[in-house]
């Protein structure tokens, strides 16, 4: 690999890291930028997390030091996510991501017309959201279906915990993000697990990149509290309207 290619990997790990400490997707460039420099797929979804999981745990740490978070939903979802994205990690093989995508892109769409559409959505708390089922649900979504997801595919993972915590336990934007990030670290670890028991993460690359990504993340953890809940709302639907657009593309650009 050519120098050239190394300095644009480390700033791309360092844009990822301070995208994913505010609202999450910071794959969206960590991702691409891995197989340009000519990694496999697999390879680079396995090096992605080896620096991601830095990243992630380092912004969990900021945000742990200067905000509250939700640790009844932090902690089991955090250690169900280790389980569960592992479980999806070693299903990657088996799925074909084409059949997630168009799915994943519908999603999102309804996410940014949701928060286009409701301006105060996410800039308040609503603790009277939180009631013992609607912890059950955050938990299990957050724990198991978006863990696995994170595993098997992977784009949008920390904005999906973002929404998931806002939507169902009416926390304000930056509460929900820094909850997020205990549980991403864990959907982190899961599948890093798994992929390097494959041997497919390249540690002495991965390594690197998680020097850049915690840097970009402590920025962004910093950012977010504080210019608070609007935003990592602005941050939010460019970040997920990029993902669509990224998803949308890899669609289409076959069928062209």
């Amino acid at each position: 690999m050519q120098a050239g290619q190394i300095v644009l990997l480390l700033l791309a790990a360092l844009a990822a890291g301070w995208v994913d400490a505010v609202v999450g997707g910071g794959g969206l460039l960590q991702l691409p930028a891995l197989i340009l420099a000519g990694l496999s797929p697999v390879q680079a979804l396995a090096t992605n997390k080896s620096a991601a999981i830095f990243g992630t745990a380092s912004a969990a740490v900021t945000y742990a030091r200067r905000t509250k978070f939700d640790r009844a939903v932090a902690v089991p979802s955090g250690l169900l996510a280790v389980a569960f994205a592992g479980l999806g990690a070693a299903s990657a093989a088996l799925l074909d991501a084409a059949v997630l995508k168009p799915l994943v892109i519908v999603v999102l769409l309804g996410v940014a017309a949701f928060v286009t559409l409701r301006p105060a959505f996410g800039r308040l708390p609503h603790p009277h959201l939180r009631t013992r089922g609607r912890v059950v649900a955050a938990v299990a979504v957050a724990g198991m279906a978006i863990a696995f997801y994170d595993g098997i595919l992977g784009p949008g993972t920390g904005t999906f915990l973002l929404i998931a915590f806002t939507s169902i336990l009416g926390m304000d934007f930056v509460h929900a993000s820094a909850t997020a990030k205990v549980i991403n670290t864990g959907t982190n670890l899961g599948a890093l697990i798994v992929f390097g028991l494959q041997g497919h993460v390249l540690w002495a690359l991965g390594l690197g990149m998680a020097a850049c990504n915690i840097a970009g993340a402590q920025i962004g953890a910093r950012m977010a509290l504080k210019r608070g809940a609007g935003f990592v709302r602005v941050v939010l639907l460019c970040v997920v309207t990029a993902l669509v657009l990224k998803l949308g593309y890899q669609e289409l650009a076959p069928r062209l």
